[in-house]
């Protein structure tokens, strides 16, 4: 089981503006390796502890928080972001900038969050969606930009993860794009599969 994060593992505000600078910049580097474009509307943020960690962090100095209540909060919201072992978690973001591509694109793209796969050689595994942020994020006409979802993997596919090619595509009926994943990338996600 990935190891979820507690009180202990969150600094208090001051203690995190001494090693913001330093750990911002590690997830950055981190985030461009696990960071993945799937044609010009869709990215996908393959999530492990740290980076949920840095967004409790940040969502914490942002608000303020102070009480043990409020981090807690914040964890019970993230903490089922960070994967398992055998899967994979991520961020799904339709990347859109304008008021115009919002109109257009976001009533089209409703149900994309299931749309995503990972192509594994020739084989097929889709994506779950994580329910918890589901119901708060989509309605019938119009999607939402962010999504959560998650992969799970055989320990057969995990192993072909690492030997095979990977696609990571949306198989939607307004959006069919796929891209390749890179050495780099399938290397920090195998840390998470195996973990």
């Amino acid at each position: 089981m990935g190891q979820k994060l507690s009180l202990g593992d969150i600094a208090d505000l001051r203690a995190y503006e001494r090693e913001r600078d330093e750990f911002r910049d590690r997830i950055i580097a981190l985030k461009r390796v696990r960071r993945v474009g799937i044609g010009p509307l869709v990215t996908l943020l393959f999530e492990n502890r740290d980076t949920i960690r840095f967004q409790v962090q940040e969502m914490a100095r942002a608000e303020r928080m102070l009480s043990d209540d409020q981090i807690q909060t914040e964890l019970d919201v993230y903490n089922p972001l960070i994967p398992d072992v055998g899967e994979l978690s991520a961020t799904l973001f339709v990347e859109l900038t304008s008021k115009e591509q919002l109109v257009e694109w976001l009533p089209k793209l409703v149900g994309v969050e299931r749309s995503v796969e990972l192509i594994i050689g020739r084989e097929v595994v889709r994506c779950e969606v994580e329910e918890a942020h589901a119901d708060q994020l989509t309605r019938q006409d119009v999607t939402a930009s962010v999504h959560y979802v998650r992969f799970r993997l055989s320990p057969e596919q995990v192993g072909r993860f690492a030997s095979e090619p990977v696609v990571l595509a949306v198989n939607h009926p307004n959006y069919a794009e796929g891209t390749h994943l890179s050495d780099d990338t399938k290397r920090a996600l195998l840390e998470d599969l195996r973990g």
